[in-house]
C-alpha cells in the first residue's frame, strides 16, 4: 500500500473521528444508562392523573397504559389496583406513579433505540456505517509489513474472539 493512500485512510478517519465525537459519546452514555434499565437507577417518581376509555378490563388496561409487565393486585367494585396505581372502571380515570430518567437520559436512549419508524433513523444508519469504517479503516492505517500492523492484528484477533464470546453467552 503507498503511503498516499496510508495518509488518505487516515485523514478520512480522523476527520470522520472528530466529525463523530458527539455522537459516540451519546451512544456510549446511554449504552451504559441502558445497561441498568431494569431497576431505578438515575430514575424519580412523578405523579401521573389521566383519564381513558371507562370499562376497560383487567386485561385491557395494561396495553391502555403501555406499561410493560403490567399486572392487576385486586379488584374493589370499579376501582382496580395495580402495583403503583388505581383506576376507576366507570369515570375512566387513573392515577399511578411513573420512575422516570431526566429529560435529556430520555431523549439520549430514544436516539440510542431508534428504529425505523423514527423520521431521523437515517443518522442511525450513517452512524452505524461510519462505525463500520472506523473498524476497517484501522486495518489501512499501516503498512502490512509494519510491527504495529501485526501487533494490531493480534489485538483484532483478541477482540474478535471476545466478541463471539460475548454473542454465544
Amino acid at each position: 500500500m503507498s503511503r498516499k493512500s496510508e495518509n488518505t485512510f487516515r485523514e478520512f478517519h480522523r476527520y470522520l473521528g472528530f466529525f463523530l465525537a458527539g455522537i459516540m459519546a451519546v451512544y456510549a452514555i446511554s449504552g451504559i444508562v441502558l445497561t441498568y434499565r431494569n431497576t431505578d437507577f438515575l430514575k424519580k417518581e412523578f405523579q401521573v392523573t389521566k383519564n381513558i376509555a371507562s370499562g376497560l378490563t383487567a386485561d385491557n388496561l395494561g396495553s391502555a397504559l403501555n406499561m410493560r409487565f403490567f399486572k392487576v393486585d385486586k379488584t374493589e367494585g370499579e376501582i382496580i389496583y395495580f402495583g403503583n396505581g388505581t383506576y376507576n372502571s366507570l369515570t375512566g380515570e387513573v392515577n399511578y406513579i411513573e420512575k422516570r430518567q431526566p429529560w435529556l437520559i430520555e431523549k439520549m436512549n430514544k436516539l440510542h433505540k431508534m428504529h425505523q419508524g423514527n423520521p431521523l433513523f437515517w443518522l442511525g444508519v450513517f452512524f452505524g456505517v461510519a462505525l463500520l469504517f472506523f473498524s476497517v479503516s484501522a486495518f489501512f492505517m499501516f503498512r502490512p509489513s509494519a510491527p504495529i500492523f501485526k501487533k494490531g492484528l493480534y489485538f483484532a484477533v483478541a477482540g474478535f474472539l471476545l466478541t463471539i464470546v460475548l454473542i454465544l453467552v
